[in-house]
C-alpha cells in the first residue's frame, strides 16, 4: 500500500491470546517420526529457549547434548510445528497474562516507535533455541530450515553448520549435510537467533499495521526438519498443468527430483501415482532416470491427459476438488521416502482491459478457468507474534465465506503449509506478494545491493515457488508498492520459473510497470476516511501520480484501499481497551490509541488515531454523548461506508473504460485487537464493517448506486438465476412511502452483473442553509415470489461532495461539504417484537446448531426499525443474560444490522458450536438505534418471545 510509504494485512485469535498462556513442561529431546519427503520435524516435544545475556556459553557448549536448560523457557511448538519467536517463548512461560489488553505489551516488554532494528535492549541481542532428537547414525542426514525471522548461526552437537551470514531470509530454504555430525543417542541442535531488521534484511514486519512487536518478530516461524535416508532421496515432486481455456483437457506432468548420496551411480525406477478425487481408479505412470554419485536429477514422467477432469473454483463459481500427488523411488535395494500431495485443476489467466485516461495501459483482470472474476478480498495479517493455529485459521475461512468475499491478500507474510491447504479446501484465492516499505524495495539505483542480497533474492523466489505452486488457491505473485529494480526482477522471474510456478507476476500493486513483466494495472488508497459517495467516483485521478495512488474511487484493480479506523462492538471495545481507554475513544479523538499503531497525530500518513474518522462521523451523522452512542453511530459510519467500497466495485465491473476489476479492502483482519483497518476483530466479533461487507456480497444481490440513484443487480453465485424482481421503495423518516418501482424477468448468468435496472425517485439534492432530508431506499429481490436479497439504504439530500484536487496525494479526502444525516438522531421508538429458536444443524466451521430469530417491527405509528442487532449470548432458560462477558463472538449470522418498517419481519438465523454457550442456554439480545433493548431466550424447538 502507499504509505509514504504504508504496508498490509493484520489477524488471527484473540480468544486464546487474552487468556494467560503457560509454559507446560516438555522433555529434553523428541524422537522423530518420519512424515512426507522422509522429514521429520525437529522439536515437537518441546524447545528449549534464551536470552545470549542470560546464556553466555559458546554454541560449542550450548549445542553440546546434555546441555544444562534448567533455567531456559520451556517452549512448545505451534501448530506448524515452530518454536516462535522469543516473545512467544516469554508469553508461553507465563511472562504478561493478558498481552492484548490496554497497553500491556509495552508495559511488559518495552516500545519501538518505527519500522527497523530492535530498540528494545532485552531483544536487542541474539537469543537461543535449542532442542534434543534422537537419530540412526551411519545413515545420510539432512537438516533443513524452511526459513528465519532475522538471521541464525546453526549448531548440532558442538559443530557450527552454518553461520548468519548463510542463515538468513525468512522465506528461503536451505539444507545442510549433518550426516557427520549426527550419531546414535541424543542429538543436540541449537540456533543462535540474531535480532531481526526488515530494513537491512529479506524478511517480515508489519509495516504500520499494529504497534510493533518489541522483538521485531525475531525466531522460528517454520518448521525446523530432519530427513534421515539410506541415500536415496525423493523431494519436490509437483505437478505442470497445461489446460485448454475452459479447462474440459488437461495435460499433466509430474515432475520429482531424486537425490543420489551414495558413493556410485544409480538407475531409479520411480513411480507417480494421480488419485482423482471421489472413487475413481488412480493413474499410474513410470519413469526412470540414471543418477550420478552425490548428484540430483529431476525426473519427468510421460504426459497425463485427463478429459473432462474436476476442475477447482473459487468459492461461489463452484466445487473446489483436490487430486491426490504420491511419488515413489527405488533402485535396487534402496528406496526413498514416498511423497504425498494435493493439487487443483485450473487456470489463472490475466490482463490489461479498458484503456483510458487515468489507466493508459489498462487495468489488471483476473479470470479463473476462462471465466473473468470481480476479485473481492481482504488484506490478511497473521496473529502478532506468529502463533499458528489451525483451528484459529479454520475460523477465519469461515468469516471470510460467510462475508462473501472470494479470495484474501497475502503482503509480505509467506504462511505454513497447512493454511494453503485450508485455503484449497475453502475456494479462497490468494494474492501473495512481496512486502513494502522495507529491505524488498530496493533503492532504483542498485547502490548497495550485494551479490548475497541477489542471491537470496533468487532463493526466496524459488522457496515460495515450490511452496505455493500445487496450491489452488494461489492466484499471483507480485510486488507491493515499488517495481523491482532490473536484476532484482531478473533473478526473481528465475527463481519462480526453476520452481515451476504457473501464476502471474505482477510488476507491483501500484500503476507501475517493469520491463520483462509490463504494466502491473493496479492501484492502492485511500486509507483512512473518506465517503461513501468516493468509491463510485469512475474519473478522478491525479495526473501528477503516475502511481495513481489515493485517488480510489471503483475503476480498475484497487490492491488495497478503505476508509481507515474500524470501531469494534461494545463487547469486542470491553475485551480489550482499558476504562481510560474506553473514555478517550469517544471524548478525545486525538488520542493516540495503542490498538490503532505507534504514529501519533493526524492527517496525511499517520494512522495511530482516529481523529479523522470521528470529524467525519461528528459532522455527517451529529455528536455523541457517550461511550455507547459513539460505539453505536460508529457502527453505522462503518456499515455505510464498507457497503459502498464493494458494491461500487460490482456496479462498475462493466464499465468500457477502466472497469472495476478488483477490490482489496484494507485490511481484512489484524494480528490482535484493532481499531485500525479490519472488517472483523481478532477475537471473532463482527462489527458494522463486516456487515457492511457481508451485505455487499451477498450472491444475489440489489445496488443503490450512490453516483447516478439507479439500481444495479448481480449474481455472484455458480449457476444463472432467472426470473428475478427488483422492488424499490423510498420512504421519508415519519414512513411515508415516497416511491415504490419494481422491475421484473430479470435473468443474470453466473458473475453477471447488470446496472440501471431502476432509478427509484428520492428527495431533490439541497444545499445549505436549506434543510437537509433524510430518505431511506428499501431494494427488495425475488425469485418466484421468494425474497433472496434486501438491502435498505439511509439517503441524505445534502451530498458529501469531495475536493478532488486537495484530496491528491493523500489517503484520507477533503470535502467541501458534508452529507446531514443528523435526523437519524431525532428518529421516533420503534416497537419490536423478537422471537427464537434453536435447533440442532450443521454449518460452517464445524458448527453444530443454529438459532434462528425473526424480528417484527411492531410498532402502531410509522417508525422505522433502524439498524436493529442481534447478537447470541450465553443466558438461562427463562431469557436472562449470563453476567460478564456472555457474547457467542464466534457465531456466524446469515444477516444483521437491519432496517424494517412497521409491519415488517426479517428472519435470520446464527450457526455456531453448542459448546461455544460453554454449558449456558442461548439467549438473544437485539438492539436498534432508535429501540429499546431486549433480550429473549432461544429454547431448542420451540420460540422464546420479547417484545418492547
Amino acid at each position: 500500500m502507499a504509505r509514504k510509504r504504508l504496508a498490509l494485512v493484520a489477524a488471527a485469535a484473540l480468544v486464546a491470546a487474552l487468556g494467560p498462556v503457560t509454559a507446560s513442561a516438555a522433555p529434553e529431546h523428541g524422537h522423530p517420526h518420519a512424515g512426507e519427503d522422509g522429514l521429520t520435524t525437529l522439536g515437537l516435544a518441546g524447545w528449549q529457549v534464551q536470552s545470549s545475556a542470560v546464556a553466555t556459553q559458546p554454541g560449542a557448549q550450548v549445542s553440546a547434548p546434555g546441555f544444562d536448560t534448567a533455567a531456559w523457557l520451556k517452549v512448545h511448538p505451534d501448530d506448524a510445528g515452530a518454536p516462535g519467536t522469543e516473545l512467544g517463548a516469554l508469553l508461553q512461560n507465563g511472562e504478561c497474562p493478558n498481552v492484548f489488553v490496554g497497553d500491556n505489551m509495552r508495559q511488559c516488554f518495552g516500545y519501538m516507535s518505527k519500522r527497523g532494528p530492535v530498540t528494545v535492549p532485552r531483544f536487542a541481542v541474539p537469543w537461543w533455541f535449542r532442542t534434543e532428537f534422537t537419530a540412526p547414525a551411519g545413515k545420510h542426514a539432512d537438516l533443513v530450515l524452511n526459513g528465519v525471522v532475522g538471521e541464525g548461526d546453526v549448531w548440532v552437537n558442538g559443530t557450527e553448520v552454518a553461520g548468519h551470514d548463510v542463515v538468513t531470509g525468512a522465506f528461503v530454504k536451505r539444507t545442510f549435510d549433518v550426516s557427520a555430525l549426527v550419531h546414535d543417542g541424543p542429538n543436540a541442535l541449537a540456533i543462535e537467533m540474531h535480532p531481526n531488521n526488515p530494513n537491512k534484511m529479506f524478511t517480515l514486519d508489519d509495516a504500520d499495521w499494529n504497534q510493533i512487536p518489541p522483538d521485531n518478530n525475531t525466531g522460528i516461524q517454520f518448521p525446523v526438519q530432519l530427513r534421515v535416508t539410506d541415500g536415496l532421496t525423493d523431494t519436490n515432486a509437483h505437478v505442470v498443468q497445461q489446460n485448454n481455456t475452459d479447462v474440459t483437457r488437461s495435460e499433466l506432468t509430474v515432475k520429482t527430483d531424486v537425490t543420489n548420496d551414495t558413493d556410485q551411480a544409480r538407475s531409479v525406477a520411480a513411480t507417480a501415482t494421480i488419485t482423482p478425487p471421489g472413487a475413481r481408479s488412480p493413474i499410474v505412470v513410470h519413469a526412470s532416470v540414471q543418477v550420478a554419485a552425490h548428484q540430483t536429477t529431476t525426473v519427468t514422467f510421460p504426459v497425463v491427459t485427463l478429459d473432462h477432469p474436476q476442475v477447482w473454483w473459487p468459492y461461489r463459481m463452484g466445487a473446489q476438488p483436490l487430486y491426490t500427488l504420491d511419488t515413489s523411488v527405488r533402485s535396487g535395494e534402496l528406496s526413498a521416502q514416498s511423497t504425498r500431495d494435493t493439487f487443483g485443476i485450473r487456470t489463472i489467466s490475466t490482463k490489461l482491459i479498458g484503456a483510458a485516461p487515468q489507466a493508459p495501459d489498462g487495468v489488471r483482470q483476473f479470470a479463473v478457468n476462462g471465466k473473468p472474476i470481480v476479485f473481492r478480498a481482504g488484506g490478511y495479517a497473521p496473529e502478532l507474534f506468529l502463533r499458528y493455529s489451525k483451528v484459529d485459521v479454520a475460523h477465519q475461512i469461515a468469516l471470510i465465506r460467510n462475508l462473501g468475499l472470494n479470495g484474501i491478500r497475502l503482503e509480505g507474510h509467506d504462511m505454513p503449509d497447512d493454511f494453503y491447504q485450508q485455503m484449497d479446501r475453502a475456494g479462497i484465492l490468494i494474492d501473495a506478494g512481496f512486502m513494502c516499505c522495507d529491505r524488498w524495495e530496493l533503492p532504483s539505483s542498485g547502490n548497495g545491493v550485494t551479490e548475497h542480497d541477489y542471491q537470496v533474492i533468487h532463493d526466496s523466489a524459488l522457496t515460495l515457488g515450490q511452496r505455493l505452486r500445487n496450491h489452488p488457491s494461489v492466484l499471483n505473485y507480485g510486488w507491493s508498492d515499488n517495481n523491482p529494480i532490473p536484476r532484482q526482477e531478473t533473478e526473481s522471474i528465475n527463481g519462480f520459473h526453476e520452481a515451476d510456478f504457473q501464476e502471474p507476476l505482477i510488476a507491483s500493486a501500484e500503476y507501475k510497470s517493469t520491463e520483462k513483466l509490463g504494466p502491473a494495472g493496479e492501484k492502492e488508497g485511500p486509507y483512512d476516511w473518506v465517503p461513501p459517495s468516493y468509491w463510485y467516483d469512475t474519473t478522478h485521478y491525479d495526473p501528477q501520480d503516475d502511481s495513481r495512488t489515493n485517488v480510489g474511487g471503483s475503476w480498475g484493480f484497487a490492491s488495497e484501499q478503505s476508509a481507515g479506523d474500524t470501531v469494534p462492538t461494545m463487547d469486542s471495545i470491553q475485551r480489550f481497551l482499558t476504562p481510560d481507554e474506553q473514555a478517550k475513544l469517544w471524548q478525545e479523538p486525538d488520542y493516540n490509541q495503542y490498538h490503532a499503531n505507534y504514529e501519533p497525530g493526524h492527517g496525511g500518513y499517520k494512522f495511530g488515531t482516529l481523529y479523522t474518522f470521528d470529524q467525519a462521523m461528528a459532522t455527517r451523522y451529529g455528536q455523541w454523548s457517550s461511550l455507547d452512542s459513539y460505539v453505536q453511530t460508529a457502527q453505522i459510519a462503518n456499515y455505510e461506508n464498507t457497503r459502498s467500497q464493494f458494491e461500487a466495485f460490482l456496479a462498475h465491473s462493466t464499465n468500457k473504460d477502466a472497469p472495476s476489476t478488483g477490490v482489496i479492502y484494507w485490511q481484512l483482519n489484524k494480528g490482535w485487537p484493532t481499531l485500525l483497518w479490519s472488517l472483523y476483530n481478532a477475537d471473532g466479533d463482527q462489527p458494522g464493517s463486516f456487515f457492511g461487507a457481508k451485505k455487499a456480497n451477498a450472491p444475489v444481490h440489489a445496488i443503490y448506486t450512490y453516483d447516478d440513484g439507479t439500481v444495479a443487480l448481480d449474481n455472484l453465485g455458480a449457476g444463472a438465476q432467472k426470473g428475478l424482481s427488483v422492488q424499490a421503495k423510498v420512504y421519508d423518516t415519519a414512513g411515508k412511502l415516497l416511491d415504490d418501482q419494481t422491475a421484473h424477468g430479470i435473468d443474470l448468468a453466473s458473475q453477471q452483473v447488470r446496472t440501471k435496472v431502476l432509478t427509484p425517485s428520492v428527495p431533490a439534492t439541497t444545499t445549505p442553509p436549506v434543510k437537509a432530508k433524510v430518505s431511506f431506499v428499501e431494494l427488495l429481490v425475488r425469485k418466484g415470489g421468494t425474497v433472496v436479497d434486501r438491502n435498505v439504504y439511509w439517503i441524505s439530500s445534502q451530498r458529501d461532495v469531495v475536493d478532488w484536487p486537495s484530496s491528491y496525494g493523500n489517503p484520507q479526502a477533503t470535502l467541501s461539504q458534508y452529507a446531514a444525516y443528523q435526523d437519524l438522531q431525532n428518529l421516533d421508538a420503534a416497537q419490536l417484537k423478537v422471537t427464537a429458536r434453536t435447533d440442532a444443524r450443521p454449518g460452517p466451521d464445524g458448527a453444530d446448531t443454529a438459532t434462528t430469530v425473526t424480528i417484527t417491527n411492531t410498532s402502531t405509528k410509522p417508525a422505522v426499525g433502524f439498524f436493529l442487532r442481534a447478537d447470541l449470548r450465553r443466558g438461562t432458560a427463562d431469557g436472562h443474560e449470563q453476567p460478564g462477558d456472555n457474547q457467542v463472538a464466534a457465531a456466524l449470522w446469515d444477516d444483521n444490522d437491519l432496517t424494517l418498517w412497521p409491519g415488517e419481519s426479517q428472519t435470520i438465523t446464527t450457526t455456531y458450536r453448542a459448546a461455544d454457550l460453554h454449558g449456558a442456554a442461548p439467549v438473544v439480545s437485539v438492539r436498534g438505534a432508535n429501540t429499546q433493548r431486549l433480550v429473549v431466550a432461544a429454547p431448542r424447538g420451540r420460540c422464546g418471545v420479547a417484545a418492547g
